[in-house]
This record gives C-alpha cells, structure tokens and sequence, in this order.
C-alpha cells in the first residue's frame, strides 16, 4: 500500500456482529494494525441488535482472529491492540431514538467518521436518515455500502435516492470487492504505463478476450438471497462488468477517481445489448445438479437445503458481449462465471491476433497467437505465452509454447498479498474513491443486465443443467466453438 500517511477516524460499522464484519472487515483491520496503518487515535465501534457487551465481543474477536489469521503473522501485541479501539453497543437500527448513543460516543472525538453499512441494502436509507435525526452526519462523514445496490434499475435507483438524499456523491464509497484485488489495479498500470501494451491493446491486435470467474463453492446457505439474485445479478452486474470496464476502457486523462470512472461509464453506454434474436448465441444459462466438488459428493441447486424445487435461477452463465466502439468493433468478450466449478479461480486472457503471414510448421499454426493471461485468484500474477524455438539437433524450426511469467508474490518479494478489504478499508480512510463505483456506474450496469434478463425471460427457457465439478453446460462450449474459438482450458 502507498505510503504510511494516515488519517485520524472512527470507524463505525453497522451489521458489526455479522458474517460480512468476521469472515471480512475485522481481519482486514487487523492486517492494518499489523502494518502500522491505523493511526493512534483510530477508534472503532461495532453496532448489532444483539445484546452483548464490549467486553464479550473482544473476547469472541480475538478466539475468531487467532484461527483465522496465519500464525507467522499473529502478533499477540498487535490483536491487544486492535481489539482495545474496539467498543459494541446494541441497536435497533429502525429506532431513530437509539442512535443517541452513536451520537454520545461521538462527542468526545474530532476524528472523521466513517460509516461502513454492513446490512441488507433495504436499510440504508433508514440508517442515513437515522444518523442525519441525531446530527451524526456532517462534511466529514464518508459511508460505505455493499453490492448489491438493489435488484434492477428500479430498485438501485430508490436505494441510491435515499442515501442522497443525507450524503452527496463525494461521500459516497460503493464497495466492489474485486476492484481491491492487487492484479486488478494492476490493470492500469499495465495497459496504461507499457507502451508495449498500450499501441497493441484495440481491434487491430486483439482477437478475443476472456474472463472467468469460477467457483467451487455452491451457495453456502445463502439459498433466500441467491435464488432471488442468481449468478447474473450477483456476480455479471457488477464483478463481471467492472474487470470488462478496466480491460476495454480508454486511457483516462489523469489517475483521479472520476478521471477512471468516466471511462468505465463510456464503455458500459457502449455494450451491445443482447436482445431476443441474440439470446440464443450469445447467452447460455445453467444450473449444477449433483456431482463431485473437491473429491466430495455435493447435492444439485434444487436439493440443496430450502430449496424451491422448480426454481429457474442460473448458478452459471456465459455470454459473448460486443462493445460498439472504435477500439473493440468486431472484437468478442466472452464472460463466464458459475458455481460448483472444478476450481476456484479467476482470470482474464487478452487473445492476440497472429502475424500476418506464417512460415513455419503448417501443422504448428493453431500456436500462432500470443496471450496475456492475468491471474485474479489464487495466484496473483501475469503471463505471456509466447513461442520460441524447441532446443536440440535435428529438431529444425519447431516452436513450442512457453511462457514469462510474473508472480507478484514471488517477484517483489512480497510474505503476503494484501486482501482486497484491506486496501478497500484503507482508502475510504485517506479518502480515496478511485476503487469505487459512482452512481451512474451502478445504473448503467443494471440498465444492461436488465434487458438481458428481460429478453432471456421471454425465451421462456430451462437453464441448462451442468453436473457439479465439471465447467459447465456444454452450451457454453458451443458458444464459443461457433465463432471458431475454445476457452483456455480446453485449447
């Protein structure tokens, strides 16, 4: 991370007792602690509707940290004192009256407040209206609210009136988790600092681009939110179409957040949408049954538990999206991301076109193109396939396929990747919005994905069943095959 400045904040986060706050927020902060990065004066408070106390929630805290965090990098002085900024105080957050106790343990502070709403985004209008009643609002104040920012356009739209109608835009901090990760900031840097990159990266070098976003997990419990959501709305509307936006964005003038922000918006205004004559070539649906995941045998989506067993939500789905501009006519992105995969991973392939004209093996020209493959998830890192000439005698001028390759972890001699919360909750404190979503980023998003569930609604169609541990309905594989291309794994 940049630097050591820090900035004097109390950190209040709403839904403090939740699996967000655990799993995410509070080994983030501890990350931060260790680093040096949270100044002295840092205070945080925890808000639940659970009847707990301080005491008993750093007692909790500290069980949970010491599993979760790796023991080369427990520090005991470190978790003492973390958990000593840590304060709880039991709310409902519909009575506008409790909020007088956010208000008194403010009053002895002049730090800036930061308010992270860890809830179901129904109650962030109530909690901004709540905090504006007892004057908990200011200038000062920077809120962050999860994805996803309501169900479609309609709903982002209320959502996103109500919180402005206490907050402006400036204080605004729409998290989008991927856009923490170290090789997605790295986006930039790539295309934008390499000019080696930079003159390459348009319709005129590129052939196609992939992105997946696999999963091996299914949908943990979550069945009342995911069915509801399914893989389009949880993970297309906004994962998805932000790594597309940084991939296909136009250089933006400068490295201010709405320098960047502009940009993305531009290519979102460009997505072709897939309407009903498209559907059936360039969308395919799934849902997993039965299989195997890691070795394990693990029931379909309509038996998990609660499950409604005629549901029709996709847990997958791959698309060819087109983007109608100067720099990407005629170049496809196929997008892909499902649940109960054979892996948990995420990348994208930039699929180079090859030269002109060829000279060497015939039956050696499938390997004639070069790609960038950039790793998101487990292994952070970059890599070009290129090709040189097999070694040894008598094996004339045969190619082979190898790659350079860049492991951040082990190239810049880093003990551990930042995670993405970290960095998240990093900027919101120095005041950083570049690694957030602006409003229009969010509507224009939803105004895509919307007509692509309407038009798929009015096929009337099945999802495709995929069995559990594999990649997915072979439709997929059609899809792509039609236009003469394979995924990466299948090449």
């Amino acid at each position: 991370m940049s630097g050591k400045s820090q900035t004097q904040c109390d950190l209040v986060i709403f839904g403090g007792l939740g699996d967000l706050a655990r799993r995410k927020l509070y080994p983030a902060l501890y990350q931060l602690e260790r680093a040096g990065l949270l100044a002295k004066g840092n205070r945080i408070l925890a808000l639940a509707r659970r009847h707990t106390d301080t005491d008993q929630l750093r007692v909790d805290l500290e069980a949970q940290l010491r599993q979760t965090v790796p023991a080369d990098q427990l520090e005991g002085k470190v978790l003492a004192s973390l958990l000593q900024r840590l304060e709880y105080r039991c709310l409902d957050f519909q009575d506008a009256a409790a909020y007088e106790c956010l208000k008194e343990w403010r009053q002895t502070s002049d730090n800036e407040l930061v308010i992270y709403m860890a809830t179901p985004p129904s109650l962030y209008g109530v909690i901004a209206r709540n905090l504006q009643i007892v004057d908990c609002c200011s200038e000062r104040t920077r809120v962050v609210v999860e994805k996803p920012i309501g169900q479609d356009l309609e709903s982002s739209r209320d959502i996103n009136d109500q919180l402005a109608e206490v907050y402006s835009e400036k204080q605004l901090f729409r998290i989008d988790h991927y856009l923490g990760k170290e090789t997605v900031q790295n986006l930039i840097a790539l295309r934008f600092a390499n000019n080696l990159f930079a003159s390459q990266w348009n319709q005129n070098h590129i052939s196609h681009v992939e992105i997946t976003v696999a999963e091996s997990v299914g949908i943990e419990g979550r069945w009342g939110y995911f069915d509801k959501a399914g893989q389009v709305r949880d993970m297309i509307q906004n994962h998805m179409l932000q790594l597309l936006c940084l991939i296909a964005m136009d250089p933006p003038s400068d490295l201010s957040a709405d320098s960047i922000r502009d940009e993305k918006v531009k290519v979102l205004k460009a997505l072709r949408p897939i309407t009903p004559d498209l559907v059936e070539t360039h969308l395919v649906r799934g849902q997993y049954t039965a299989g195997s995941s890691e070795g394990e045998l693990v029931p379909g989506y309509l038996e998990e538990e609660g499950a409604n067993k005629n549901s029709r939500t996709e847990t997958f789905v791959a698309l060819k999206v087109e983007i109608e501009n100067w720099r990407w006519s005629g170049v496809p992105f196929y997008i892909r991301t499902g649940k109960r995969m054979p892996e948990k991973f995420a990348q994208i392939i930039i699929h180079f076109k090859p030269a002109p004209h060829y000279i060497f093996d015939p039956d050696q020209r499938h390997l004639a193109n070069n790609k960038l493959i950039i790793r998101l998830q487990p292994d952070e890192g970059m890599a070009i396939q290129i090709l040189t000439k097999e070694q040894g005698l008598g094996k004339g001028v045969r190619l082979r396929q190898g790659p350079l390759e860049l492991t951040f972890s082990e190239a810049f001699n880093a003990g551990r990747i930042p995670d993405a919360y970290e960095r998240l909750l990093w900027e919101v404190m120095r005041g950083n919005q570049y690694l957030f979503v602006r409003r229009d980023e969010v509507e224009w998003a939803w105004r895509w994905v919307d007509q692509l569930v309407s038009n798929w609604h009015d096929h009337s169609t099945q999802p495709k069943r995929y069995a559990a541990g594999t990649w997915g309905p072979v439709a997929s594989i059609a899809m792509i095959t039609r236009d003469g291309r394979s995924w990466y794994e299948d090449a």
